[in-house]
């Protein structure tokens, strides 16, 4: 099992930047894919980034490729998301969570051990 604690989230100004990050308890955490989601007032938990176990391949939703980008330090158990170019629009609780497959894909049902969340506000 893998625990993660989600941190850095805050509130910016459009067009500045955060980075997020996703700390793991787990003994196995890098043979775990990682991923974040996030979900905003009255919508539907969104897939945003994931990475696989090793960091060898990464997949960004359309609505942040350029912006975004994920990566993972498994020295640390910890996973990354740098926000950069933030919009209005990326406001949302952002979720971590751990792929017990490996591959970090981008649905929901494939994700364990989510965390908490942690909220980002952009402000115009």
């Amino acid at each position: 099992q893998v625990q993660v604690v989600e941190s850095g989230g805050g509130l910016v100004q459009a067009g500045g930047s955060l980075r997020l990050s996703c700390a793991a308890s787990g003994r196995t955490f890098s043979s775990y894919g990682m991923g974040w989601f996030r979900q905003a007032p009255g919508k539907e938990r969104e897939f945003v980034a994931a990475i696989s176990w090793n960091g060898g391949s990464t997949y960004y939703a359309d609505s942040v490729k350029g912006r975004f980008t994920i990566s993972r330090d498994n020295a640390k158990n910890t996973v990354y998301l740098q926000m950069n170019s933030l919009k209005p629009e990326d406001r949302a609780v952002y979720y971590c969570a751990a792929d017990p497959g490996g591959a970090g894909g981008s649905c929901s049902g494939e994700y364990d051990n989510w965390g908490q969340g942690t909220q980002v506000t952009v402000s115009s």
